[in-house]
């Protein structure tokens, strides 16, 4: 098993990142692997699809607020869910700059049977979802809302 790992900084405060990044309603303004989400409220899982090939995956949210950690725990059914992408926001005085700033880090995990091709497609996903991430929250954009 192995692990990669994108950062990039938002000019927003680290609160407000965190609380976009925990929001399981934000989830399809940036995540390839989960587009058109269903929350399931009973259980605090949401239930998506992948905008590459369609496959259903669950995903629960588990943010650690005090440490600026959100754990993304996946799997094909709701029952096997396991944590393997991680996204840790730190302060921008923490890093040199000013707290209006912040810096988003997004680590994956690989499993056994990820084939070199879906790890490569995933690490290349995770740039550009970073890059969503941080326009969305730094110009307000709603591509589900255009009009507003």
């Amino acid at each position: 098993m192995n692990a990669h790992t994108d950062f990039i900084r938002i000019s927003r405060p680290a609160n407000e990142v965190f609380a976009f990044m925990s929001d399981h309603t934000k989830l399809s303004l940036w995540s390839f692997g989960t587009w058109k989400t269903e929350f399931i409220p009973e259980t605090g899982i949401v239930r998506g699809w992948s905008m590459k090939n369609g496959s259903k995956i669950y995903l629960k949210i588990q943010p650690y607020k005090d440490i600026g950690l959100i754990d993304y725990l996946l799997g094909p059914e709701p029952d096997a869910l396991v944590a393997r992408i991680f996204v840790r926001i730190v302060a921008g005085s923490n890093l040199g700059g000013v707290d209006e700033e912040c810096g988003l880090t997004m680590t994956a995990l690989r499993t056994k049977d990820m084939d070199d091709l879906r790890w490569n497609s995933l690490i290349a996903a995770h740039v550009v979802e970073l890059d969503l991430i941080k326009s969305a929250i730094e110009t307000g954009y709603d591509h589900r809302n255009p009009h507003t």
